[in-house]
Protein backbone atom coordinates (compact mmCIF):
# COMPACT_ATOMS: atom_id res chain seq x y z
CA UNK A 1 0.00 0.00 0.00
CA UNK A 2 2.73 2.29 0.81
CA UNK A 3 4.34 1.86 -2.57
CA UNK A 4 0.78 2.32 -4.16
CA UNK A 5 0.42 5.49 -2.27
CA UNK A 6 3.67 6.67 -2.90
CA UNK A 7 3.14 6.72 -6.69
CA UNK A 8 -0.26 8.07 -6.87
CA UNK A 9 1.72 10.86 -5.26
CA UNK A 10 4.42 11.58 -7.46
CA UNK A 11 4.23 14.63 -9.63
CA UNK A 12 3.83 14.22 -13.41
CA UNK A 13 3.71 17.13 -15.34
CA UNK A 14 2.83 19.30 -12.42
CA UNK A 15 0.42 17.53 -11.02
CA UNK A 16 0.00 13.91 -8.72
CA UNK A 17 -0.96 10.91 -10.40
CA UNK A 18 -3.86 10.16 -8.92
CA UNK A 19 -5.46 13.51 -10.36
CA UNK A 20 -4.44 12.28 -13.87
CA UNK A 21 -5.27 8.80 -13.39
CA UNK A 22 -8.71 9.77 -12.10
CA UNK A 23 -9.43 12.13 -15.26
CA UNK A 24 -8.23 8.94 -17.97
CA UNK A 25 -10.83 7.41 -16.10
CA UNK A 26 -13.90 9.84 -15.95
CA UNK A 27 -13.15 9.93 -20.20
CA UNK A 28 -13.03 5.92 -19.93
CA UNK A 29 -15.90 5.37 -18.36
CA UNK A 30 -17.52 8.27 -20.70
CA UNK A 31 -16.74 6.30 -23.33
CA UNK A 32 -17.55 2.94 -22.82
CA UNK A 33 -21.21 4.54 -21.68
CA UNK A 34 -21.15 6.19 -25.05
CA UNK A 35 -20.47 2.50 -27.03
CA UNK A 36 -21.65 0.10 -24.60
CA UNK A 37 -24.60 1.65 -23.63
CA UNK A 38 -25.94 4.30 -25.83
CA UNK A 39 -24.89 3.09 -28.94
CA UNK A 40 -24.60 -0.66 -29.21
CA UNK A 41 -25.96 -0.49 -32.42
CA UNK A 42 -25.75 2.05 -35.97
CA UNK A 43 -28.69 4.07 -36.09
CA UNK A 44 -29.43 7.55 -37.03
CA UNK A 45 -28.97 10.30 -34.07
CA UNK A 46 -32.06 12.58 -33.81
CA UNK A 47 -31.84 16.02 -32.74
CA UNK A 48 -33.39 16.04 -29.82
CA UNK A 49 -31.11 12.93 -28.48
CA UNK A 50 -28.67 15.44 -29.38
CA UNK A 51 -29.27 18.11 -27.99
CA UNK A 52 -29.82 16.50 -24.47
CA UNK A 53 -26.78 14.60 -25.14
CA UNK A 54 -24.77 17.78 -25.54
CA UNK A 55 -26.26 19.13 -22.54
CA UNK A 56 -25.32 16.16 -20.46
CA UNK A 57 -21.42 16.81 -21.88
CA UNK A 58 -21.42 19.99 -21.14
CA UNK A 59 -22.73 19.85 -18.29
CA UNK A 60 -20.26 17.27 -16.85
CA UNK A 61 -17.65 20.13 -18.38
CA UNK A 62 -18.71 22.67 -16.45
CA UNK A 63 -18.89 20.45 -12.87
CA UNK A 64 -15.13 19.21 -14.25
CA UNK A 65 -14.06 22.73 -14.22
CA UNK A 66 -15.99 23.94 -10.92
CA UNK A 67 -13.86 21.01 -9.50
CA UNK A 68 -10.63 22.44 -10.59
CA UNK A 69 -11.31 25.84 -9.55
CA UNK A 70 -11.95 24.71 -6.32
CA UNK A 71 -9.27 22.51 -5.87
CA UNK A 72 -6.62 23.65 -7.61
CA UNK A 73 -7.52 27.93 -7.79
CA UNK A 74 -9.19 30.75 -8.85
CA UNK A 75 -6.68 31.36 -11.99
CA UNK A 76 -6.56 27.26 -13.32
CA UNK A 77 -10.41 27.22 -13.14
CA UNK A 78 -10.53 30.20 -15.04
CA UNK A 79 -7.82 29.07 -17.51
CA UNK A 80 -9.88 26.06 -18.03
CA UNK A 81 -12.91 27.56 -18.61
CA UNK A 82 -11.34 30.05 -21.43
CA UNK A 83 -9.50 27.28 -23.14
CA UNK A 84 -12.85 24.82 -22.92
CA UNK A 85 -14.84 27.71 -24.59
CA UNK A 86 -12.77 28.72 -27.00
CA UNK A 87 -11.83 24.87 -27.94
CA UNK A 88 -15.83 24.18 -28.14
CA UNK A 89 -16.24 27.20 -30.21
CA UNK A 90 -13.82 25.57 -32.48
CA UNK A 91 -15.53 22.19 -32.32
CA UNK A 92 -18.05 24.45 -34.20
CA UNK A 93 -16.27 25.44 -36.84
CA UNK A 94 -15.01 21.80 -37.20
CA UNK A 95 -18.60 20.50 -37.36
CA UNK A 96 -19.13 22.36 -40.97
CA UNK A 97 -15.91 20.52 -42.72
CA UNK A 98 -17.11 16.95 -41.01
CA UNK A 99 -20.78 17.41 -42.52
CA UNK A 100 -18.75 18.09 -45.59
CA UNK A 101 -16.87 15.08 -45.19
CA UNK A 102 -20.08 13.01 -44.72
CA UNK A 103 -21.67 14.79 -47.66
CA UNK A 104 -19.08 13.88 -49.91
CA UNK A 105 -18.87 10.72 -49.03
CA UNK A 106 -22.76 9.87 -48.89
CA UNK A 107 -22.16 8.83 -45.24
CA UNK A 108 -25.65 7.33 -43.62
CA UNK A 109 -26.51 9.47 -41.12
CA UNK A 110 -26.82 5.74 -38.90
CA UNK A 111 -22.98 5.15 -39.71
CA UNK A 112 -21.76 8.59 -38.70
CA UNK A 113 -21.69 7.96 -35.03
CA UNK A 114 -19.37 4.91 -36.01
CA UNK A 115 -16.90 7.42 -37.50
CA UNK A 116 -16.90 10.10 -35.03
CA UNK A 117 -16.69 7.77 -32.08
CA UNK A 118 -13.45 6.09 -33.26
CA UNK A 119 -11.96 9.49 -34.69
CA UNK A 120 -12.70 10.81 -31.63
CA UNK A 121 -9.71 8.21 -29.94
CA UNK A 122 -7.38 9.26 -32.40
CA UNK A 123 -8.22 12.49 -31.06
CA UNK A 124 -7.80 12.26 -27.50
CA UNK A 125 -4.45 10.44 -28.10
CA UNK A 126 -3.29 12.73 -30.42
CA UNK A 127 -3.87 15.74 -28.49
CA UNK A 128 -2.29 14.19 -25.79
CA UNK A 129 0.83 13.88 -28.10
CA UNK A 130 0.72 17.43 -29.61
CA UNK A 131 0.25 19.05 -25.58
CA UNK A 132 3.07 16.80 -24.45
CA UNK A 133 5.67 18.19 -26.79
CA UNK A 134 3.98 21.53 -26.70
CA UNK A 135 4.73 21.66 -22.90
CA UNK A 136 8.18 20.25 -22.77
CA UNK A 137 9.32 23.15 -26.17
CA UNK A 138 7.69 25.67 -24.09
CA UNK A 139 9.35 24.48 -20.91
CA UNK A 140 12.51 24.15 -22.62
CA UNK A 141 12.89 26.87 -25.18
CA UNK A 142 10.63 30.40 -23.91
CA UNK A 143 10.87 31.65 -27.36
CA UNK A 144 8.63 29.21 -28.59
CA UNK A 145 5.55 31.53 -27.05
CA UNK A 146 6.50 34.14 -29.61
CA UNK A 147 6.31 31.68 -32.59
CA UNK A 148 2.70 30.37 -31.05
CA UNK A 149 1.95 34.23 -31.10
CA UNK A 150 2.48 34.98 -34.21
CA UNK A 151 0.99 32.19 -35.49
CA UNK A 152 -2.37 32.79 -33.67
CA UNK A 153 -2.55 36.77 -35.22
CA UNK A 154 -1.91 35.49 -38.47
CA UNK A 155 -3.98 32.51 -38.56
CA UNK A 156 -6.95 34.69 -37.30
CA UNK A 157 -5.76 37.66 -39.79
CA UNK A 158 -5.95 34.82 -42.55
CA UNK A 159 -9.79 33.38 -41.25
CA UNK A 160 -11.35 36.69 -41.52
CA UNK A 161 -9.87 37.15 -45.07
CA UNK A 162 -11.32 33.74 -45.98
CA UNK A 163 -14.43 32.77 -44.39
CA UNK A 164 -16.23 32.78 -46.97
CA UNK A 165 -14.19 29.68 -48.83
CA UNK A 166 -15.09 26.24 -48.65
CA UNK A 167 -12.34 23.65 -49.47
CA UNK A 168 -12.92 21.55 -52.29
CA UNK A 169 -13.07 18.06 -50.87
CA UNK A 170 -13.20 16.93 -54.47
CA UNK A 171 -9.39 17.82 -55.05
CA UNK A 172 -8.29 17.43 -51.88
CA UNK A 173 -4.68 15.63 -52.19
CA UNK A 174 -5.36 13.28 -49.02
CA UNK A 175 -7.89 11.50 -50.82
CA UNK A 176 -6.17 11.87 -53.80
CA UNK A 177 -3.05 9.91 -51.87
CA UNK A 178 -5.22 7.04 -50.02
CA UNK A 179 -7.19 6.50 -53.02
CA UNK A 180 -4.02 5.92 -55.09
CA UNK A 181 -2.06 3.31 -52.17
CA UNK A 182 -5.41 1.82 -51.01
CA UNK A 183 -8.03 -0.40 -52.50
CA UNK A 184 -11.27 0.98 -52.14
CA UNK A 185 -14.85 0.07 -52.58
CA UNK A 186 -17.09 2.35 -54.50
CA UNK A 187 -19.69 1.34 -52.40
CA UNK A 188 -20.33 1.00 -48.62
CA UNK A 189 -20.32 -2.35 -46.62
CA UNK A 190 -22.30 -1.16 -43.62
CA UNK A 191 -20.57 0.25 -40.79
CA UNK A 192 -16.85 -1.46 -41.70
CA UNK A 193 -13.99 -0.01 -42.03
CA UNK A 194 -12.40 -2.43 -43.90
CA UNK A 195 -13.83 -6.08 -45.89
CA UNK A 196 -12.25 -9.03 -47.88
CA UNK A 197 -13.65 -9.40 -51.71
CA UNK A 198 -11.37 -10.48 -54.77
CA UNK A 199 -8.92 -8.51 -55.79
CA UNK A 200 -10.23 -8.27 -59.69
CA UNK A 201 -14.24 -8.73 -58.97
CA UNK A 202 -14.34 -11.67 -60.49
CA UNK A 203 -15.36 -14.30 -58.22
CA UNK A 204 -12.15 -16.99 -58.47
CA UNK A 205 -10.04 -13.81 -57.74
CA UNK A 206 -7.85 -14.20 -54.84
CA UNK A 207 -9.17 -12.48 -51.64
CA UNK A 208 -7.71 -9.24 -50.42
CA UNK A 209 -8.53 -6.47 -48.00
CA UNK A 210 -10.38 -3.50 -48.79
CA UNK A 211 -10.95 0.05 -47.53
CA UNK A 212 -14.07 1.77 -47.50
CA UNK A 213 -15.56 4.64 -48.14
CA UNK A 214 -16.36 5.00 -44.64
CA UNK A 215 -12.08 4.56 -43.85
CA UNK A 216 -11.47 7.05 -45.65
CA UNK A 217 -14.29 9.91 -44.46
CA UNK A 218 -12.76 8.73 -41.02
CA UNK A 219 -9.05 9.52 -41.78
CA UNK A 220 -10.35 13.06 -43.33
CA UNK A 221 -12.42 13.73 -39.87
CA UNK A 222 -9.42 12.49 -38.35
CA UNK A 223 -6.70 14.93 -40.82
CA UNK A 224 -9.34 17.98 -39.87
CA UNK A 225 -9.07 17.81 -36.39
CA UNK A 226 -5.53 17.54 -36.62
CA UNK A 227 -5.88 20.83 -39.09
CA UNK A 228 -8.00 22.16 -36.25
CA UNK A 229 -5.53 21.25 -33.40
CA UNK A 230 -2.73 23.60 -35.13
CA UNK A 231 -4.72 26.28 -34.09
CA UNK A 232 -6.73 25.50 -30.91
CA UNK A 233 -3.54 23.93 -29.42
CA UNK A 234 -1.41 27.01 -29.17
CA UNK A 235 -4.41 29.12 -28.37
CA UNK A 236 -5.04 26.95 -24.95
CA UNK A 237 -1.04 27.53 -24.56
CA UNK A 238 -1.42 31.34 -24.62
CA UNK A 239 -3.94 30.78 -21.91
CA UNK A 240 -2.17 29.05 -19.42
CA UNK A 241 1.05 26.61 -19.80
CA UNK A 242 -0.18 24.35 -17.09
CA UNK A 243 -0.45 20.83 -19.34
CA UNK A 244 -3.02 19.37 -17.23
CA UNK A 245 -5.49 22.49 -17.32
CA UNK A 246 -4.92 22.48 -21.15
CA UNK A 247 -5.90 18.56 -21.91
CA UNK A 248 -8.39 18.36 -19.20
CA UNK A 249 -9.92 21.12 -21.09
CA UNK A 250 -9.37 20.31 -24.70
CA UNK A 251 -10.79 16.59 -24.46
CA UNK A 252 -14.19 17.82 -22.28
CA UNK A 253 -14.62 19.83 -25.11
CA UNK A 254 -13.72 17.22 -27.51
CA UNK A 255 -15.79 14.69 -25.88
CA UNK A 256 -19.24 16.20 -26.87
CA UNK A 257 -18.07 16.95 -30.42
CA UNK A 258 -20.22 13.76 -31.89
CA UNK A 259 -23.34 14.95 -29.79
CA UNK A 260 -22.83 18.48 -31.02
CA UNK A 261 -22.47 17.58 -34.22
CA UNK A 262 -26.08 15.69 -35.04
CA UNK A 263 -27.44 19.08 -32.97
CA UNK A 264 -25.68 21.61 -35.47
CA UNK A 265 -25.00 19.50 -38.58
CA UNK A 266 -28.69 20.59 -39.59
CA UNK A 267 -28.02 24.74 -39.09
CA UNK A 268 -24.57 25.29 -38.87
CA UNK A 269 -25.08 27.80 -41.34
CA UNK A 270 -26.84 30.16 -38.87
CA UNK A 271 -23.74 30.19 -36.98
CA UNK A 272 -21.54 31.65 -40.40
CA UNK A 273 -20.76 35.20 -38.55
CA UNK A 274 -19.09 32.72 -35.70
CA UNK A 275 -16.57 32.55 -37.46
CA UNK A 276 -15.46 36.33 -37.83
CA UNK A 277 -15.92 36.31 -33.96
CA UNK A 278 -13.50 33.14 -33.46
CA UNK A 279 -10.89 35.05 -35.30
CA UNK A 280 -11.08 37.79 -33.11
CA UNK A 281 -10.68 35.71 -30.45
CA UNK A 282 -7.48 34.27 -31.99
CA UNK A 283 -5.71 37.22 -32.89
CA UNK A 284 -6.74 38.49 -29.42
CA UNK A 285 -4.94 35.24 -27.87
CA UNK A 286 -2.05 35.68 -30.17
CA UNK A 287 -1.90 40.17 -28.79
CA UNK A 288 -1.91 38.50 -25.40
CA UNK A 289 0.92 36.48 -25.97
CA UNK A 290 3.34 39.31 -27.01
CA UNK A 291 1.80 40.84 -24.00
CA UNK A 292 2.23 38.88 -21.43
CA UNK A 293 6.45 38.55 -22.68
CA UNK A 294 6.50 42.25 -22.71
CA UNK A 295 4.73 43.39 -20.35
CA UNK A 296 3.98 39.94 -17.85
CA UNK A 297 0.78 37.37 -17.70
CA UNK A 298 -2.28 39.02 -18.58
CA UNK A 299 -5.50 38.20 -15.78
CA UNK A 300 -6.84 35.41 -16.32
CA UNK A 301 -10.42 36.63 -15.80
CA UNK A 302 -9.51 39.32 -18.43
CA UNK A 303 -9.07 36.44 -20.84
CA UNK A 304 -12.13 34.22 -20.42
CA UNK A 305 -14.50 37.96 -20.21
CA UNK A 306 -12.93 38.92 -23.73
CA UNK A 307 -13.30 35.28 -24.71
CA UNK A 308 -16.71 34.84 -23.72
CA UNK A 309 -17.86 38.02 -25.02
CA UNK A 310 -16.48 38.25 -28.48
CA UNK A 311 -17.82 34.19 -28.89
CA UNK A 312 -21.31 34.93 -27.02
CA UNK A 313 -21.71 38.16 -29.36
CA UNK A 314 -20.75 36.17 -32.28
CA UNK A 315 -23.33 33.33 -31.20
CA UNK A 316 -26.12 35.80 -30.80
CA UNK A 317 -25.20 38.15 -33.76
CA UNK A 318 -25.07 34.46 -36.02
CA UNK A 319 -28.53 33.43 -35.11
CA UNK A 320 -30.01 37.36 -35.65
CA UNK A 321 -28.76 37.48 -39.00
CA UNK A 322 -30.11 34.23 -40.40
CA UNK A 323 -33.43 33.90 -38.11
CA UNK A 324 -35.46 33.99 -41.17
CA UNK A 325 -33.54 30.66 -41.82
CA UNK A 326 -34.67 29.33 -38.67
CA UNK A 327 -37.50 27.07 -39.38
CA UNK A 328 -36.06 22.88 -39.14
CA UNK A 329 -37.73 20.16 -41.31
CA UNK A 330 -40.23 18.31 -39.02
CA UNK A 331 -37.66 15.26 -39.75
CA UNK A 332 -34.81 16.24 -38.04
CA UNK A 333 -36.85 16.95 -34.44
CA UNK A 334 -37.62 13.57 -34.10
Amino acid sequence: MHYIELFLTQDFLGKAVWIWLSFVAIVGVLLAFDLGVLHRNNRAIGVRESVALSIGYIALALLYGAWVWWYLGADPGKEYFTGFIIEKTLAIDNVFVIAMIFSYFAIPAAYQYRVLFWGILGVIAMRAVMIGLGAALISRFDWVMWIFGAFLLLTGVKMLWMVDKKPDLASNPLIGFLRKRLRVTHELHGSRFFVRAPQDGSASATMVWWATPLFLALVLVEFADLIFAVDSVPAIFAITKDPFVVYTSNIFAILGLRALYFALAAIVDRFHYLKYALALVLIFVGGKIFWAQIYGKVDPAISLGVTGMLLGGGIVYSLWRTRKSAAVPSSLSQ
